[in-house]
Protein backbone atom coordinates (compact mmCIF):
# COMPACT_ATOMS: atom_id res chain seq x y z
CA UNK A 1 0.00 0.00 0.00
CA UNK A 2 2.86 2.38 0.74
CA UNK A 3 4.29 1.71 -2.74
CA UNK A 4 0.96 2.59 -4.35
CA UNK A 5 0.71 5.72 -2.20
CA UNK A 6 4.17 6.98 -3.19
CA UNK A 7 3.64 6.01 -6.82
CA UNK A 8 0.50 8.16 -6.95
CA UNK A 9 2.37 11.03 -5.30
CA UNK A 10 5.16 10.67 -7.88
CA UNK A 11 2.53 11.01 -10.60
CA UNK A 12 1.88 14.50 -9.16
CA UNK A 13 -1.92 14.66 -8.96
CA UNK A 14 -1.64 18.28 -7.76
CA UNK A 15 -0.52 19.18 -11.29
CA UNK A 16 -3.41 17.46 -13.03
CA UNK A 17 -5.64 20.59 -12.91
CA UNK A 18 -3.48 22.14 -15.66
CA UNK A 19 -4.96 19.52 -18.02
CA UNK A 20 -8.36 21.20 -17.59
CA UNK A 21 -7.37 23.46 -20.46
CA UNK A 22 -8.71 20.71 -22.77
CA UNK A 23 -12.18 22.00 -21.83
CA UNK A 24 -11.44 25.41 -23.38
CA UNK A 25 -12.71 24.31 -26.79
CA UNK A 26 -15.95 23.03 -25.27
CA UNK A 27 -16.62 26.25 -23.35
CA UNK A 28 -15.62 28.85 -25.94
CA UNK A 29 -17.16 27.02 -28.90
CA UNK A 30 -20.56 26.99 -27.14
CA UNK A 31 -20.79 23.26 -26.35
CA UNK A 32 -20.64 23.44 -22.55
CA UNK A 33 -24.13 22.04 -22.02
CA UNK A 34 -23.93 19.29 -24.62
CA UNK A 35 -23.31 15.94 -22.95
CA UNK A 36 -21.46 14.23 -25.81
CA UNK A 37 -18.93 17.06 -26.11
CA UNK A 38 -18.37 17.19 -22.35
CA UNK A 39 -17.86 13.43 -22.18
CA UNK A 40 -15.22 13.45 -24.93
CA UNK A 41 -13.43 16.39 -23.28
CA UNK A 42 -13.49 14.61 -19.92
CA UNK A 43 -11.95 11.48 -21.44
CA UNK A 44 -9.30 13.70 -23.05
CA UNK A 45 -8.64 15.25 -19.63
CA UNK A 46 -8.11 11.79 -18.09
CA UNK A 47 -5.79 10.74 -20.91
CA UNK A 48 -3.70 13.90 -20.56
CA UNK A 49 -3.49 13.31 -16.81
CA UNK A 50 -2.23 9.80 -17.58
CA UNK A 51 0.39 10.77 -20.17
CA UNK A 52 1.59 13.77 -18.12
CA UNK A 53 2.00 11.45 -15.12
CA UNK A 54 4.21 9.23 -17.26
CA UNK A 55 6.26 12.33 -18.12
CA UNK A 56 6.59 13.29 -14.44
CA UNK A 57 7.85 9.81 -13.62
CA UNK A 58 10.35 10.04 -16.48
CA UNK A 59 11.58 13.47 -15.34
CA UNK A 60 12.05 12.28 -11.77
CA UNK A 61 13.95 9.21 -12.97
CA UNK A 62 16.26 11.31 -15.15
CA UNK A 63 16.82 14.01 -12.50
CA UNK A 64 16.83 11.80 -9.40
CA UNK A 65 20.37 12.74 -8.34
CA UNK A 66 19.91 16.47 -8.99
CA UNK A 67 16.58 16.48 -7.16
CA UNK A 68 18.32 15.14 -4.06
CA UNK A 69 20.20 18.45 -3.91
CA UNK A 70 17.01 20.54 -4.17
CA UNK A 71 15.58 21.88 -0.87
CA UNK A 72 12.03 20.86 -1.81
CA UNK A 73 12.28 18.23 -4.55
CA UNK A 74 14.45 15.97 -2.41
CA UNK A 75 11.30 15.02 -0.48
CA UNK A 76 9.62 13.60 -3.59
CA UNK A 77 9.09 9.82 -3.55
CA UNK A 78 11.94 8.94 -5.93
CA UNK A 79 14.73 11.25 -4.65
CA UNK A 80 13.83 10.42 -1.04
CA UNK A 81 14.04 6.69 -1.72
CA UNK A 82 10.41 6.00 -0.74
CA UNK A 83 9.66 4.76 -4.27
CA UNK A 84 11.96 2.37 -6.12
CA UNK A 85 13.10 3.50 -9.60
CA UNK A 86 12.14 0.11 -11.07
CA UNK A 87 8.52 0.54 -9.94
CA UNK A 88 8.38 4.07 -11.35
CA UNK A 89 9.84 2.92 -14.68
CA UNK A 90 7.36 0.06 -15.06
CA UNK A 91 4.46 2.38 -14.18
CA UNK A 92 5.64 4.89 -16.79
CA UNK A 93 5.75 2.20 -19.50
CA UNK A 94 2.29 0.96 -18.52
CA UNK A 95 0.78 4.44 -18.59
CA UNK A 96 2.16 5.12 -22.07
CA UNK A 97 1.12 1.69 -23.36
CA UNK A 98 -2.47 2.31 -22.23
CA UNK A 99 -2.87 6.02 -22.96
CA UNK A 100 -1.65 6.30 -26.55
CA UNK A 101 -3.76 3.43 -28.03
CA UNK A 102 -6.90 4.70 -26.27
CA UNK A 103 -6.28 8.26 -27.48
CA UNK A 104 -5.88 7.00 -31.05
CA UNK A 105 -9.18 5.11 -30.76
CA UNK A 106 -10.86 8.26 -29.48
CA UNK A 107 -9.60 10.34 -32.42
CA UNK A 108 -6.55 9.89 -34.62
CA UNK A 109 -5.88 13.63 -34.44
CA UNK A 110 -6.11 13.60 -30.66
CA UNK A 111 -3.89 10.52 -30.57
CA UNK A 112 -1.33 12.35 -32.69
CA UNK A 113 -1.41 15.28 -30.23
CA UNK A 114 -0.91 12.98 -27.22
CA UNK A 115 1.96 11.21 -29.00
CA UNK A 116 3.56 14.50 -30.02
CA UNK A 117 3.27 15.77 -26.46
CA UNK A 118 5.04 12.70 -25.11
CA UNK A 119 7.82 12.83 -27.72
CA UNK A 120 8.46 16.53 -27.01
CA UNK A 121 8.59 15.84 -23.29
CA UNK A 122 11.12 13.06 -23.82
CA UNK A 123 13.24 15.46 -25.88
CA UNK A 124 12.88 18.03 -23.09
CA UNK A 125 13.96 15.58 -20.38
CA UNK A 126 17.12 14.56 -22.21
CA UNK A 127 18.11 17.59 -24.30
CA UNK A 128 15.82 20.59 -24.77
CA UNK A 129 15.84 21.57 -21.09
CA UNK A 130 19.50 22.47 -21.53
CA UNK A 131 18.93 25.02 -24.34
CA UNK A 132 18.31 28.55 -23.12
CA UNK A 133 14.89 30.05 -24.00
CA UNK A 134 13.95 26.88 -25.93
CA UNK A 135 13.48 25.18 -22.57
CA UNK A 136 10.71 27.62 -21.61
CA UNK A 137 9.08 27.40 -25.06
CA UNK A 138 9.06 23.62 -24.74
CA UNK A 139 7.18 23.87 -21.46
CA UNK A 140 4.76 26.27 -23.14
CA UNK A 141 4.18 23.84 -26.00
CA UNK A 142 2.71 21.35 -23.56
CA UNK A 143 -0.12 23.74 -22.70
CA UNK A 144 -0.74 24.60 -26.34
CA UNK A 145 -0.96 20.91 -27.26
CA UNK A 146 -3.48 20.38 -24.47
CA UNK A 147 -5.66 23.18 -25.86
CA UNK A 148 -5.36 21.85 -29.43
CA UNK A 149 -6.07 18.31 -28.25
CA UNK A 150 -9.24 19.50 -26.51
CA UNK A 151 -10.43 21.07 -29.77
CA UNK A 152 -9.52 18.03 -31.88
CA UNK A 153 -11.29 15.56 -29.61
CA UNK A 154 -14.63 17.37 -30.02
CA UNK A 155 -13.92 18.03 -33.71
CA UNK A 156 -14.14 21.83 -33.72
CA UNK A 157 -11.87 24.36 -35.39
CA UNK A 158 -8.85 25.43 -33.39
CA UNK A 159 -9.12 29.14 -32.60
CA UNK A 160 -6.00 31.17 -33.34
CA UNK A 161 -6.78 33.28 -30.28
CA UNK A 162 -6.90 30.16 -28.11
CA UNK A 163 -3.41 29.19 -29.28
CA UNK A 164 -1.93 32.67 -28.87
CA UNK A 165 -3.38 33.31 -25.41
CA UNK A 166 -2.45 29.82 -24.20
CA UNK A 167 1.12 30.15 -25.47
CA UNK A 168 1.67 33.57 -23.88
CA UNK A 169 0.09 32.62 -20.57
CA UNK A 170 2.14 29.41 -20.33
CA UNK A 171 5.32 31.36 -21.14
CA UNK A 172 4.44 33.72 -18.31
CA UNK A 173 4.07 30.79 -15.90
CA UNK A 174 7.23 29.09 -17.17
CA UNK A 175 9.37 32.21 -16.80
CA UNK A 176 7.95 32.81 -13.32
CA UNK A 177 9.01 29.29 -12.43
CA UNK A 178 12.56 29.97 -13.69
CA UNK A 179 12.74 33.09 -11.53
CA UNK A 180 11.56 31.14 -8.49
CA UNK A 181 14.31 28.56 -9.05
CA UNK A 182 16.95 31.26 -9.35
CA UNK A 183 15.83 32.94 -6.13
CA UNK A 184 15.26 29.74 -4.15
CA UNK A 185 18.49 27.97 -5.09
CA UNK A 186 20.69 31.10 -5.27
CA UNK A 187 24.34 30.08 -5.76
CA UNK A 188 23.40 26.41 -5.96
CA UNK A 189 21.00 26.92 -8.87
CA UNK A 190 23.33 25.53 -11.54
CA UNK A 191 24.03 22.44 -9.45
CA UNK A 192 20.37 21.51 -9.68
CA UNK A 193 19.56 22.69 -13.20
CA UNK A 194 22.43 23.41 -15.58
CA UNK A 195 20.41 25.74 -17.79
CA UNK A 196 19.94 28.19 -14.91
CA UNK A 197 23.49 29.46 -15.43
CA UNK A 198 22.23 31.02 -18.69
CA UNK A 199 19.59 33.04 -16.86
CA UNK A 200 19.72 35.91 -14.41
CA UNK A 201 16.92 37.36 -12.34
CA UNK A 202 17.14 40.58 -14.34
CA UNK A 203 16.93 38.78 -17.69
CA UNK A 204 13.96 36.68 -16.60
CA UNK A 205 12.26 39.79 -15.22
CA UNK A 206 12.56 41.51 -18.61
CA UNK A 207 11.14 38.46 -20.36
CA UNK A 208 8.24 38.33 -17.89
CA UNK A 209 7.50 42.00 -18.57
CA UNK A 210 7.32 41.40 -22.33
CA UNK A 211 5.11 38.32 -22.00
CA UNK A 212 2.84 39.93 -19.39
CA UNK A 213 2.08 42.86 -21.69
CA UNK A 214 1.53 40.49 -24.59
CA UNK A 215 -0.96 38.38 -22.61
CA UNK A 216 -3.08 41.43 -21.76
CA UNK A 217 -3.02 42.74 -25.34
CA UNK A 218 -3.78 39.35 -26.90
CA UNK A 219 -6.67 38.61 -24.53
CA UNK A 220 -8.11 42.09 -24.99
CA UNK A 221 -8.00 41.75 -28.78
CA UNK A 222 -9.62 38.32 -28.49
CA UNK A 223 -12.57 39.71 -26.51
CA UNK A 224 -13.10 42.42 -29.13
CA UNK A 225 -12.39 40.73 -32.47
CA UNK A 226 -12.88 36.95 -32.15
CA UNK A 227 -15.53 35.89 -34.72
CA UNK A 228 -17.03 33.12 -32.58
CA UNK A 229 -18.00 35.42 -29.70
CA UNK A 230 -21.59 36.65 -29.22
CA UNK A 231 -22.54 39.91 -30.89
CA UNK A 232 -23.42 41.46 -27.52
CA UNK A 233 -19.89 42.92 -27.17
CA UNK A 234 -19.84 42.04 -23.48
CA UNK A 235 -16.73 39.85 -23.44
CA UNK A 236 -14.39 42.82 -22.73
CA UNK A 237 -16.01 42.91 -19.28
CA UNK A 238 -13.82 39.91 -18.41
CA UNK A 239 -10.57 41.84 -19.03
CA UNK A 240 -10.37 43.22 -15.43
CA UNK A 241 -10.43 39.64 -14.07
CA UNK A 242 -7.49 38.71 -16.30
CA UNK A 243 -5.59 41.83 -15.24
CA UNK A 244 -6.17 41.08 -11.57
CA UNK A 245 -5.06 37.46 -12.00
CA UNK A 246 -1.81 38.56 -13.65
CA UNK A 247 -1.14 41.28 -11.07
CA UNK A 248 -1.92 38.90 -8.21
CA UNK A 249 0.39 36.24 -9.61
CA UNK A 250 3.16 38.81 -10.07
CA UNK A 251 2.65 39.83 -6.45
CA UNK A 252 3.02 36.21 -5.34
CA UNK A 253 6.15 35.79 -7.49
CA UNK A 254 7.96 38.99 -6.53
CA UNK A 255 6.78 39.59 -2.96
CA UNK A 256 6.29 36.05 -1.67
CA UNK A 257 8.86 34.27 -3.87
CA UNK A 258 6.28 31.76 -5.10
CA UNK A 259 5.66 30.49 -8.62
CA UNK A 260 7.82 27.37 -8.52
CA UNK A 261 4.68 25.28 -8.90
CA UNK A 262 1.85 27.25 -10.59
CA UNK A 263 -0.70 24.58 -9.61
CA UNK A 264 0.12 24.78 -5.90
CA UNK A 265 0.23 28.58 -6.03
CA UNK A 266 -3.23 28.62 -7.60
CA UNK A 267 -4.78 26.11 -5.21
CA UNK A 268 -3.59 27.79 -2.02
CA UNK A 269 -4.15 31.44 -2.93
CA UNK A 270 -7.82 32.19 -2.31
CA UNK A 271 -7.92 35.68 -3.91
CA UNK A 272 -6.53 34.19 -7.13
CA UNK A 273 -8.96 31.25 -6.99
CA UNK A 274 -11.93 33.56 -6.43
CA UNK A 275 -10.86 35.80 -9.31
CA UNK A 276 -10.54 32.86 -11.73
CA UNK A 277 -13.92 31.55 -10.58
CA UNK A 278 -15.54 34.94 -11.19
CA UNK A 279 -13.86 35.16 -14.62
CA UNK A 280 -15.24 31.73 -15.50
CA UNK A 281 -18.78 32.50 -14.33
CA UNK A 282 -18.80 35.87 -16.09
CA UNK A 283 -17.52 34.32 -19.32
CA UNK A 284 -20.16 31.58 -19.24
CA UNK A 285 -22.98 34.08 -18.59
CA UNK A 286 -21.81 36.24 -21.48
CA UNK A 287 -21.36 33.30 -23.85
CA UNK A 288 -24.51 31.38 -23.00
CA UNK A 289 -27.06 33.70 -21.37
CA UNK A 290 -26.63 37.06 -23.08
CA UNK A 291 -25.59 35.74 -26.47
Amino acid sequence: MSTIKYLILAMRPKQWPKNAIVFAGVVFDNHLFQYSFLLKAFVAFILFCSISSAVYLLNDLVDIEKDRQHPKKRYRPLPSGKLKPRVAFLAMILLVAITIPISLLLSWKFGAIISTYFIIQIAYSFYLKNIVIIDVFTISSGFVLRAVGGAFVIEVNVSVWLLVCTMLLSLFLGLSKRRHELVLLADGATDHRRILKEYTSELVQEMISVVTSSVVIAYSLYTITAPNLPKNNLMPLTIPFVLYAIFRYLYLVYRRDEGGSPEETLLKDYPLLIDIFLWGITSIVILYVFK
